[in-house]
């Protein structure tokens, strides 16, 4: 199965959202189906067949997140971002003003969910293929 350093390996070749696409086709050849990022800590945890995981460290110091979801400006700031206006410490700090707790992307489906603190999807983006 896969390890942490070999997503870091093909998580370093992202140098802008224009790289997603082929980071994601990396992650399927190692057997990533799918994974969790965590905007408190920005923890990232993969899973892959046979219930088979694994997190990553905390990236970062926390990040409050706010029990208020507020999806339209949370809208705003990720096509902002999508659009390379901001960096991903700043989207991360959006995401927690704007209610966001976590986002999974599901490598099977092609999609990227948001989530609150509750668990409650706010946003499902299909990724472009």
């Amino acid at each position: 199965m896969f390890t942490i350093e070999q997503i870091k390996e093909a998580h370093a070749k992202v140098k802008s959202g224009a790289d997603f696409p082929n980071y994601i086709q990396d992650l399927i050849i190692l057997g990533v189906k799918g994974y969790d990022t965590f905007v408190n800590d920005g923890h990232t945890e993969y899973y892959g067949v046979n219930n088979y995981t694994v997190a990553s460290d905390e990236k970062y110091d926390l990040i409050p997140i706010s029990s208020t979801v507020n999806k339209e400006r949370f809208i705003e700031f990720l096509v902002a971002h999508q659009d390379g206006q901001t960096d991903y410490m700043t989207f991360c700090n959006q995401c927690g003003q704007c209610g966001i707790a976590k986002w999974r992307v599901d490598i099977i489906e092609m999609t990227c969910i948001y989530f609150d603190l509750a668990g409650n999807e706010i946003l499902i983006e299909k990724i472009p293929g």
